[in-house]
C-alpha cells in the first residue's frame, strides 16, 4: 500500500484555478524537473562532489545571496574535467522526477507553453528540454577546451550565467512575445535562485523545496510528483 500523501500546502491562491487562466509555464531544471544537480554529479565523477555539494546547498538554502559567484566557485573546481564526465552524467545519472513528464504533457495540451530556465547547462538542458516539448530554453553553456572543462562559461548573446534575475527575465520575455501577461505565467523551481522569477509570476510552484521557498512559494508540493499541480485545476 502507497503511503498517503500530505495535502498542497496553499498560500494567497485565489480558486478556483483554470488552467485556461495561463498561457505559459516557467520551469527550473535541477532538482526540479530532474532528481539530481548536474554540477554536483559532474563533480563526483571528478572526485570532487563533496566541496562542490557543500557550495550547491548554500546557494539554493540562499545562504549564499550572489547565484553568479557560487556558481564561479563551483565552477572553478571542476576545471581540468574531462568532458566526457557529462556524457556520464547525461546517460548514467540524470533521472526525470516523478510526474514531470505527464505535468508538461498536461500543460501542453491545454495550450500552454513551456519554458525551461535553468542555472544549469546547456549540455543537460538540451536533452531535457527535447524530451519535455519546451518551446523556450536558456542556460549556461560550459567551455570546453581540448576535451576538458576550463572552469568558466561561454558568453552568449543575453550573457554567461543565467541567474534569479535572468530567469525572471526570460519568462517575463517569452510571455510577451506570445502576448501574455505576467499574471498569466506558472513558475516552478525549488531553490533560491528561483524566488524572483516565481514572484513574478501569477502562479508560482514550490516542488520539494528548500523552507526559505516553501515559505514564499504559492503553492507547495512537499511530497509526491510535480503532476499534482494538476488536482488544483478545475
Amino acid at each position: 500500500m502507497s503511503a498517503e500523501l500530505s495535502p498542497l500546502v496553499l498560500q494567497n491562491v485565489s480558486t478556483p484555478l483554470r488552467l485556461s487562466d495561463f498561457r505559459l509555464a516557467a520551469f527550473d531544471m535541477d532538482s526540479t524537473l530532474i532528481s539530481i544537480e548536474c554540477i554536483d554529479e559532474i563533480a563526483d565523477v571528478a572526485g570532487k562532489k563533496a566541496e562542490v555539494a557543500a557550495i550547491t546547498e548554500a546557494a539554493m538554502r540562499g545562504e549564499i545571496t550572489d547565484f553568479k559567484e557560487s556558481l564561479r566557485r563551483r565552477l572553478a573546481l571542476l576545471k581540468g574535467v574531462p568532458a566526457t564526465a557529462l556524457d556520464e552524467v547525461l546517460s548514467q545519472r540524470l533521472r526525470f522526477n516523478p510526474g514531470a513528464r505527464e505535468l508538461c504533457a498536461a500543460l501542453k495540451a491545454a495550450g500552454i507553453q513551456l519554458v525551461l530556465v535553468s542555472g544549469g547547462f546547456t549540455f543537460f538542458a538540451r536533452h531535457v528540454a527535447e524530451q519535455l516539448g519546451m518551446d523556450f530554453m536558456r542556460s549556461n553553456e560550459l567551455e570546453i577546451v581540448d576535451g576538458r572543462l576550463t572552469g568558466g562559461l561561454r558568453m552568449q548573446d543575453w550573457g554567461d550565467i543565467c541567474d534569479g534575475e535572468e530567469k525572471r527575465r526570460m519568462m517575463l520575455a517569452c510571455a510577451q512575445q506570445i502576448g501574455a501577461t505576467a499574471q498569466q505565467c506558472i513558475a516552478v523551481g525549488d531553490g533560491a535562485n528561483d524566488l524572483i522569477m516565481m514572484g513574478a509570476s501569477g502562479l508560482s510552484v514550490a516542488y520539494h523545496a528548500k523552507p526559505k521557498v516553501r515559505a514564499q512559494a504559492m503553492v507547495a508540493i512537499q511530497d509526491g510528483g510535480l503532476d499534482r499541480l494538476l488536482t488544483l485545476f478545475q
